[in-house]
Formats: structure tokens, sequence, C-alpha cells
């Protein structure tokens, strides 16, 4: 073991999944400012860097593996005066392998496959990897370095495995998505590992939006007893370094931010990649005056500037007064552009339209969903003449029982409030508002109601949102039986009323826009349950 000191960057990119070449130059921009400014020895990129994660059937395109290997070799030419660990995607044949390679002045001077394939939640893994069965221990002037990825470090092997190669500090390639607890998990979970092995870990995560994931970065190291030596910031791509010495760690710590604040920030970055790459000039929300399209008219400001965000106020014969002057009002204050399109006389056409068909029978959510489905029409048509995304402003409690019309507030190409169950939805209204005061009072403290018929509010079909919202997350998040949640003092009527409509709208989640998962369980990638099925309240 050397006595002398060992500085390790880790490289906490913003990487583009399939953008081989612009995630090359960003691991080469990366290494010269570990290189020039921080002085370090080593540094780390995030596990895939080369190509994103996660890359899904992408890794299956016949041309790829060349692709990834004419980026090797110039990044191995090119990287010099500091040893690079590259997370990439292996090709041997016909097999697949999520592996690590580590680079110095020309060489590839070790080599690492996962050896823990994921299978669960959002990952799948197995589908296009095979796993690897060896550890990877190489020395930097007289340091011995051990590498891993990400899942490898949730289990005891891997570690052990470096340690009894010889590894005295472990570095740990991430692409590890967020959720609201997630850093706690982490940093207890490297604690443990830290201290079980005797190791020093280096967690180096990525950061940004990719679909449905966001990644939060806050990269991390832990000593050898497991105490937090470095935490880099949530959201923010970087270059943060570890000096190593004597076993001895030591790096900056970022702060803790609140749920609230990552919750929103984890809204606003996977908002801000999603629309910048994929090549949208801006965005469309329907404003209605109401909290969700509030909170989602503020994300979008954030994410893009207010000066791409367009707010179009489609008012009802059913919508309020106060509804008008609140969506106005917030746009002003966001600095977003601002259109008032009424549907009156398209919803009085498509009624006229209608009438031989429909005949006598009284007016039921077919008229309401009629009105909700002309706004998305309107909203997608100003999308398809100026090419600007639509943002759908729908909560994860709506999509949960199918409070939504598909068709109608459905549309749009993206959903930043998707896994955001409504109480939250006021939460991070509130908490923004301590930023600036965005969104007026009077949106947080009025009663929602979709003004869909005359005198309509939410809790007419549902109930309260401080009692639905757990319902939904301890069926949907924990799986819980319906004896379970009743035993937790709900109301049973509730609580079935519930689990039937999340089962039955099935159907209309799968159509829905994608959306950021912040919970530690989303519709979606993260949560895939068959529409045409039979299975009861268990």
């Amino acid at each position: 073991m050397s006595d002398s000191s060992l500085r390790l960057a880790l490289a906490q990119l913003n990487v583009w999944v399939g953008d081989i070449e612009g995630n090359a130059r960003q691991i080469m921009e990366a290494a010269e400012i570990a290189r020039d400014r921080e002085q370090a020895d080593i540094m780390v990129t995030p596990e895939l860097a080369l190509i994103g994660y996660p890359p899904d059937d992408l890794l299956l395109r016949r041309g790829l593996p060349d692709v990834i290997e004419q980026a090797l070799d110039k990044l191995t030419r090119e990287l010099v005066g500091i040893t690079v660990v590259i997370g990439y995607p292996e090709y041997v044949g016909n097999e697949i392998y999520n592996a690590a390679v580590v680079v110095r002045d020309g060489e590839r001077i070790a080599h690492y496959r996962k050896q823990c394939l994921p299978n669960y939640g959002v990952f799948d893994e197995r589908r296009h990897y095979r796993p690897g069965d060896a550890p990877c221990v190489f020395e930097h002037n007289g340091h011995q370095v051990g590498v891993t990825i990400c899942e490898d470090i949730w289990e005891q092997g891997p570690a052990a495995q470096s340690a009894a190669a010889g590894a005295e500090i472990l570095v740990n390639l991430n692409a590890s998505p967020f959720h609201v607890d997630k850093q706690a998990e982490r940093e207890h979970l490297l604690a443990v590992r830290a201290r079980a092995n005797n190791l020093a870990i280096c967690y180096c995560n990525a950061v940004g939006g990719q679909d449905e994931l966001v990644f939060d970065g806050r990269s991390c190291a832990v000593t050898p007893a497991g105490d937090i030596a470095l935490r880099a910031p949530a959201f923010e791509a970087g270059v943060y370094s570890l000096d190593w010495q004597h076993r001895q760690a030591e790096g900056e710590i970022a702060e803790l931010p609140s749920a609230e604040a990552l919750i929103y920030d984890a809204l606003v970055r996977a908002t801000r990649d999603y629309v910048n790459r994929n090549g949208f000039p801006g965005v469309i929300i329907g404003s209605s005056g109401g909290i969700d399209s509030a909170l989602a008219l503020a994300v979008a400001a954030d994410a893009v500037g207010g000066d791409r965000v367009w707010a179009v106020s489609m008012p009802s014969r059913y919508t309020a007064d106060i509804s008008n002057v609140d969506a106005a009002d917030q746009a002003e204050r966001m600095g977003v552009r601002y259109d008032e399109v009424p549907i009156e006389s398209g919803f009085s056409a498509m009624l006229e339209t209608l009438a031989p068909i429909f005949g006598d029978r009284e007016p039921d959510t077919a008229e309401e969903n009629l009105q909700s489905r002309i706004r998305g029409a309107l909203l997608m048509s100003i999308s398809n003449k100026f090419g600007h995304v639509v943002l759908a402003t729908g909560n994860k409690s709506e999509m949960a029982v199918g409070y939504a019309t598909l068709y109608g507030d459905m549309c749009g190409g993206f959903a930043p409030l998707k896994d955001v169950y409504k109480t939250w939805v006021y939460r991070l209204a509130k908490f923004r508002n301590t930023r600036s005061e965005v969104i007026p009072e009077r949106v947080i403290t009025r009663a929602p109601s979709a003004e869909l018929r005359d005198d309509q509010a939410d809790t007419d079909t549902l109930p309260e949102y401080d009692v639905l919202d757990p319902i939904i997350e301890a069926y949907v998040e924990d799986g819980a039986s319906i004896e379970d949640i009743v035993a937790k003092g709900y109301a049973e009527a509730d609580v079935r009323q519930a689990a039937g409509l999340i089962r039955r709208n099935e159907y209309k989640r799968r159509q829905g826009a994608p959306g950021p998962k912040v919970t530690h369980r989303a519709f979606g990638r993260d949560r895939r349950y068959p529409i045409t099925a039979v299975y009861g309240d268990f």
C-alpha cells in the first residue's frame, strides 16, 4: 500500500442515449477538467457513459458495435496524462456485457464486466446483457483500485471479490435513477459495504432526464469506516474530486436538499432534457387556472425559459370567471405567452352534430369528456402548426384512478406531473412560491374541479386527496392488499373504489405520455400490468 496521495475525480455527466460521438466528447472534456483543473490521477464516468442509460433495444442495432469500438479507440488515443474508467457496452460475438474499461496514455490497462444485472422496477438488463464473473483491480502509483458497476454494489459478492484481490478503494460506475428517498438508501448501503470490506467506495452517478427516468447525480464517496467523504450536488453535471491518503478520504460534501426541492428540480431537469433533446422549439400547456396546470407551467418556464412557453386558456360555459383571471395571472407572473381560445362554438357544434345519435339521453360524461377532447384537439393543432410540444398536466392521483380524459387532457408528448400525487402538487406549488411567487395563492387554496359541468368538484366522485393518495401509494407502490390498507384505518368502501379504478384504467395509462419517475414506483416502465386480465382485490 502506497503512502502517496491519490486524487480521484467523479465525472457526473449528463449524457444522451445513442449520442456516441457527443458522449465521447463529454468524457474527453471532463477528463481535461479532471486532469488540468482538478489535478486528478483517475477519473470515473457513470455506467454506460459512452452510449447513455438505458439504451434498451438500441443495443441490438447491427452497426452499433463498430461505432462503440471506434469511439473507444479514439478516447484511448487521446486521453493522456490521466487514467480514465469508462462505462460502455462490450460486444463479444453475439453476447453483450455492461462493461467498464480503464484507459491510460494510449492503452487499455484493465477491464470489468458487470456481474449483478438488475431485472426489477425500471431495470431490464437481463434482456440484453450477460453477467461477468471476475473482479477488476488496477494499480496506480502503488494504490490498488477496484472497479464495479451499479447493481454490483447492492450485493456483497463483487465488493468482497475486489477486496480479496487487493483493492483498497473501489470505484462504482452508476446510472441510478432518482426517487425521493434514494440518496439515503445509497449512502446507507455504501457505508455497510465499505465497513464489511474495509474499502473506501467512490460512487459516480449520471445526471439528466431520459424519457421516464431522471438521474440526480449526487455522486458520493465513503471512507472504510462508512463516513461520507464527498457528496456532489443534485441535478448538476460537473467533475467532483476526492483525495485519498493513509486510508483517509476527503472531498466537498453538498447539503441534502428538502424533498420538495429535490422533486421540483427533478421535474425541471426531466422536462428540460426531454424538450431540448427532442428538438422542440418550445412547449404548449392548456392553462385552466387550476393547480395542476399552474405547477406544470412553472416547471416548464423554469426548464426552458418563459420565452419558450405558451399557455392557452380554453374556457367553456362551465368555466368560472376566476379560473380565467387566474390563468392569465399565472402566465403574466411567469413571463409566458398567453392566449385565450374559448371552446363554446366548437362544443355547441359538436353537440349539434351528435344530437341525432345521442337523442334524448341525459347529459353525462360523454358531454363532459367532449369538452376535454376539443381542448386536446386545439392544443395538438397548435402544436402541429408551430412545432411546440404539448405538456399534459395530469398528476399521479388522476392517472391512477382514471380521472382524466383519453384523447383530451391526456394529450401531449410529455407529462411532467405524471408521478406526482395531488397532495404533492400542492406541496410543490407552495415550495415553488418560496423561490418567487408565481402561483397565485387562490389557486393553491381553491377546491379542485374539472369544470366540465355546473358546480363540479373532484370530491363528487373521489375521496379527499389526503385519503385517496395514501391508498393509491399503498396499493400501487407497496403492493398492499385491500385488507392491509383497511387495517391502516381507511374506509373499506374508499379502498375498494380506488383499487377498482386503478385496475380498470390501465388501458388509459398505457396510452398516456411519458413522464419522469420521482416516487418509489411509477406507472409505465416501473409498473407493468396487463390491460386485459381478471384479478380481484388482493
